[in-house]
């Protein structure tokens, strides 16, 4: 009759070691920064951004999601202010060497309820890395108004067709939008309403 070796001791796992493990935070690909903009007071004379602030920047899905819970929903925000989350390193402004030539795909919405789910599924996309042109990606912007809404996700490349044609058509499906459109940054400092350049 075959006997069981005897296991040895070296062979089991620790407790502690285990919860070492589950311990561990999960870091992301990339630092991300969030940033707020409080725009319901404007003063006469101020230049556009003087209201900006760096909020947060992260690289564990830990971080981003406690800072989600407790801060960055669009529905604890006033009317005229935005949230954005964008690339460390990169600020969400024209200016920003990453973003001077690029532009945005936006998505409007009439009902709050939309803007935080189309937030939140944006923000675990892009955190998530779910973009084949991510590096593209500089950031996105929920914008709360009052009349409509708005989701803006920012690239660096206007001009590459092709690229942006791929992120719009995999951010309309990850926020389910009807309609979406891109506009170039270089239009939007032109004129106050650019023309949409693309759409899916």
């Amino acid at each position: 009759m075959a006997t069981e070796a005897p296991v040895e001791a070296t062979e089991i796992p620790s407790v502690a070691a285990a919860e070492t493990v589950e311990k561990q935070p999960h870091k992301l690909e990339r630092k991300w920064t969030f940033w707020f903009d409080n725009q319901s007071k404007p003063k006469q004379g101020v230049a556009w951004g003087s209201s900006l602030r760096k909020a947060y920047t992260f690289e564990t899905v830990e971080e981003f999601w406690s800072l989600y819970d407790q801060i960055f929903k669009p529905s604890k925000v006033t009317v005229n202010a935005d949230f954005h989350l964008f690339k460390a390193g990169v600020e969400p402004k024209w200016e920003d060497p990453e973003c001077a030539n690029g532009g945005k795909w936006t998505a409007t919405s009439s009902r709050k309820a939309n803007l935080e789910t189309m937030w939140l599924e944006t923000l675990m996309a892009l955190v998530g890395e779910q973009f084949d042109e991510s590096e593209d990606i500089c950031g996105v912007v929920a914008s709360v108004r009052r009349s409509q809404d708005k989701l803006s996700l920012w690239t660096k490349t206007a001009t590459n067709e092709a690229a942006q044609m791929g992120i719009g058509r995999k951010w309309k499906e990850i926020i389910d939008a009807e309609k979406i459109s891109y506009s170039f940054h270089d239009d939007s400092k032109r004129e106050r309403s650019a023309k949409s350049r693309y759409t899916v």
